[in-house]
């Protein structure tokens, strides 16, 4: 028998309700509706053990965390939290920090964060839509605040990577962004989000994703898809999968399981099992950067 393929899991959460505020999960919080109607069934803790039973028969051999919604009012204390499971539990190997760009102590909170041994990157959403029950944050134009892009300037100083979780509409000016701080890796999270699916939503992902991937500084990951699509199936994801890959090749692209959020919408073996249906044409080499080489090249785990 072949030795299993060794795997990165490089987007999942934890979060322990019971001593610590997650103030995203609370039920009267103020989050995108539309995709996220009911938390309460993973409104609760979701700790290391609980991810490692989750993903136990796929060889999850590292991970890298992203910041799980943590009390914004204390982003260093998850890196507190995260150091202290990953000094015990070896998981995670990486972790991607919350920080507030625009912040007047941006330069303090980074120095913060940079002393934990497993501190990668950083994560401030952008994903703004018109409709207030699609989006994350109120202001539209975060990409294009000045304040915004001298915090993002700051991240190269400190040898942070970024993960860029935005909507396809948003994509051309995070383009923009890329070229302009080439000496930054980007990381979009989530395949891009393809929310809307008619002719001019589609057609803004599509573009949009040409567009990042033309950056060589820009990697994907390929994840998250149940928060846009939660009835799921193979068929149905299967072109954003196929045409993710297409657009940055098998050495920029790496899927990852979102989870626990991904667990509204199925189980990590129906997820990580249709993963493998949808790279079953690629070659090993192929296969092992995808899941696993390209997050521990774009991680450093």
């Amino acid at each position: 028998m072949s030795e299993p393929l060794p795997r990165v899991d490089c987007h999942y959460h934890l979060w322990d309700v019971d001593r610590y505020a997650y103030p995203w999960l609370a039920p009267d919080a103020k989050r995108p509706i539309h995709l996220f109607p009911d938390l309460s069934p993973i409104a609760q803790s979701y700790r290391i053990d609980h991810f490692l039973a989750d993903c136990a028969k796929w060889n999850i051999v590292k991970s890298v965390h992203v910041n799980g919604g943590y009390d914004p009012t204390d982003p260093v204390g998850e890196s507190r939290y995260l150091q202290s499971v990953a000094d015990v539990y070896g998981h995670p190997h990486g972790f991607v920090a919350y920080a507030d760009l625009r912040s007047p102590d941006l330069d303090a909170q980074l120095a913060a964060h940079c002393t934990f041994a497993n501190m990668r990157g950083v994560r401030h959403i952008v994903n703004w839509h018109p409709d207030p029950a699609r989006t994350f944050v109120d202001e539209p134009d975060l990409l294009d605040d000045p304040a915004w892009n001298a915090g993002f300037a700051r991240l190269s100083s400190y040898g942070l990577s970024f993960d860029l979780q935005l909507y396809p509409s948003q994509m051309r000016r995070a383009a923009a962004l890329a070229q302009r701080f080439p000496d930054t890796l980007i990381v979009v999270n989530h395949c891009g989000m393809p929310l809307e699916r008619d002719r001019t939503g589609l057609a803004q992902w599509h573009d949009g994703m040409r567009a990042l991937a033309g950056c060589p500084n820009v990697a994907l990951k390929i994840s998250g898809l149940g928060m846009v699509d939660p009835q799921w199936t193979v068929d149905s994801i299967r072109p954003f999968v196929l045409d993710a890959l297409g657009y940055f090749g098998t050495d920029r692209a790496m899927f990852a399981s979102n989870f626990p959020v991904d667990k509204l919408y199925g189980s990590f073996d129906v997820l990580y099992e249709a993963f493998d249906t949808l790279t079953r044409d690629l070659d090993d080499d192929a296969r092992r950067n995808v899941f696993g080489r390209n997050a521990e090249r774009c991680y450093r785990v």
